[in-house]
């Protein structure tokens, strides 16, 4: 697995078979350093975890371009149908589905979604974080925007994911404390990637305050900067970098 984080929460995963963006936003994201285009060539699958535009972002552009499937909650896929999205998967929280590359299943989350037309809200279901397996691979956790809950153990229990992609950057999401205490009290990953800070003034601008939270975690911290590829195959807990920035 080749995981790309892009800022905010958008990352590419390039397994077997398979590249799936979750979250893609892009050309409204200052943070990120390529275009829709760049970062949606060769996509086969989207995965949303809201309907928010800072998650929601290129999906339309880019599955129009590349024909990649968009799999969300119900009315996250059912809006992205009638902006001209032609193959989709919907589904919620509890749910799981088999994609022959990969399965990913869709877990609880607190936050909201929506999305704005004409000044006003349009309601787009739940929130939900996202799970992807696929064999030979690493589990990976993809958060979306939450408030730490203590089902969280559940997520655990059931999927047991080795790579952790938590929001830290607070006002929206967790901050970094509670961040710190949903992974060390409610996971056991491997690797945690800190997500959804800098790309707006409110949010915390670094991942520091979640780096010194986590500073005697077991867990291996990878602040990846917008842009950088890791190669999971290439990469060993060993040689990993606590806080690495």
């Amino acid at each position: 697995m080749k995981i790309t984080w892009y800022g905010h929460s958008a990352f590419r995963l390039e397994i077997k078979e398979a590249v799936l963006l979750i979250d893609p936003f892009i050309s409204g994201n200052e943070t990120c350093p390529v275009s829709a285009k760049e970062a949606g060539r060769g996509a086969t699958h989207i995965l949303l975890s809201h309907g928010h535009s800072d998650h929601f972002g290129d999906t339309v552009e880019i599955a129009k371009d590349t024909g990649a499937m968009v799999i969300a909650n119900f009315e996250v896929t059912t809006y992205a149908e009638s902006k001209g999205v032609k193959q989709t998967k919907g589904m919620n929280p509890g749910g799981e589905i088999d994609l022959n590359a990969f399965r990913v299943a869709m877990t609880h989350a607190i936050h909201s979604s929506s999305a704005g037309e004409d000044g006003k809200p349009i309601y787009l279901g739940a929130p939900a974080g996202l799970v992807v397996m696929a064999k030979s691979e690493p589990t990976l956790y993809h958060a979306g925007d939450t408030e730490i809950f203590s089902d969280m153990t559940l997520i655990e229990e059931f999927y047991r994911p080795q790579i952790g992609c938590i929001p830290v950057g607070d006002i929206f999401t967790m901050g970094a404390r509670k961040a710190a205490v949903a992974v060390n009290r409610y996971f056991n990953f491997e690797s945690v990637i800190p997500i959804h800070y800098a790309t707006f003034p409110m949010l915390d601008q670094t991942p520091d305050k979640f780096l010194s939270e986590m500073k005697d975690s077991k867990t291996n911290v990878l602040a990846m900067k917008p842009g950088e590829t890791i190669d999971v195959q290439a990469w060993s807990r060993s040689s990993a970098m606590r806080g690495a920035a």
